[in-house]
């Protein structure tokens, strides 16, 4: 069950946002970076809809996580790839959903240990409460309220879909 319609919509009106933002800004031939699964999947898309010159990058933050040795994680690592330098570039981080904050901060994390850039610009599918971490997005796709036992479940990557998985 999809309860979010069509997700292609969605990304297209992020892409749109994503654009003016950028328009605005004054932040011309970004870089985009998704995060490894969901975040590559939306960023690819986002990727073709904005037409990027540069290669899309991605990051796998598995070793970055801060709760990595605490609930004994056997990640299946996938190597980052940072196509071109991001010192002084202006770079969109792509994620699919911001929840508590920790993955966006172990993505920053390992982003400066490659560079620093100019500025990062934070775009996520879905945005839900529970934040831990003082993290906000620029441009976000849906906000969405879930209550305890529920989490977002996303699968793709074509086509991408969105549901709203309930633990007994």
């Amino acid at each position: 069950m999809n309860e979010f319609g069509n997700i292609s919509g969605i990304i297209a009106d992020m892409a749109e946002q994503l654009s003016e933002e950028i328009a605005r800004t004054g932040k011309s031939n970004p870089a985009m970076v998704g995060i490894h699964t969901g975040g590559v999947w939306v960023a690819e898309q986002l990727h073709q809809l904005l037409n990027i010159k540069e290669p899309l990058g991605s990051l796998d933050i598995s070793f970055y996580r801060d709760d990595f040795t605490r609930i004994g994680m056997n990640p299946v690592v996938r190597p980052s790839q940072l196509p071109c330098s991001i010192d002084n570039r202006h770079i969109i981080l792509v994620d699919d959903v911001l929840h508590t904050g920790r993955t966006i901060r172990a993505a920053l994390n390992e982003l400066f240990d490659y560079g620093r850039p100019a500025s990062i610009m934070l775009v996520t599918l879905i945005e839900r409460s529970g934040r831990e971490l003082p993290i906000q997005a620029n441009i976000v796709g849906r906000h969405v309220e879930l209550r305890p036992g529920e989490h977002i479940k996303l699968s793709g990557p074509d086509p991408l879909t969105l549901e709203i998985k309930r633990t007994a």
